[in-house]
């Protein structure tokens, strides 16, 4: 390989690689709420920290993009939900992107799905 192919905008590909594993976030969360639900509260919660998100060209999946972040030129993360799992027919919620802010958002997703459902779990 020459130098042109191993630069991604100026950063070296591996500079890049290392840093979209370094701010990976994956987790997976069960709610009681509906797959079209959860994927509608995903668009809007990416959306007013300033994300691009919408639903795929797959079903019961939301992709989020966002400018640069730290030395990465564009982040991306996916939410992908799997309705009726196990005898409650719970949803299971897959989440998986990178970036150093994105990770944060992503985190805080996660974490909302996990309250909510311990409060209906409380009630």
């Amino acid at each position: 390989m020459d130098d042109a192919s191993e630069q991604g905008g100026g950063v070296d590909r591996r500079t890049l690689t290392a840093e979209m594993e370094r701010t990976a976030f994956q987790r997976r969360v069960v709610t009681r709420a509906s797959a079209d639900e959860v994927l509608e509260r995903a668009i809007a919660f990416f959306r007013a920290r300033g994300y691009r998100a919408g639903r795929t060209g797959r079903p019961n999946q939301v992709f989020v993009m966002g400018k640069r972040e730290g030395s990465l030129p564009r982040v991306t993360a996916e939410i992908l939900v799997q309705p009726n799992v196990g005898r409650r027919g719970a949803t299971l919620v897959t989440i998986s992107g990178f970036g150093p802010q994105l990770r944060e958002h992503l985190a805080a997703f996660a974490q909302d799905l996990r309250r909510e459902r311990q409060a209906t779990d409380d009630q």
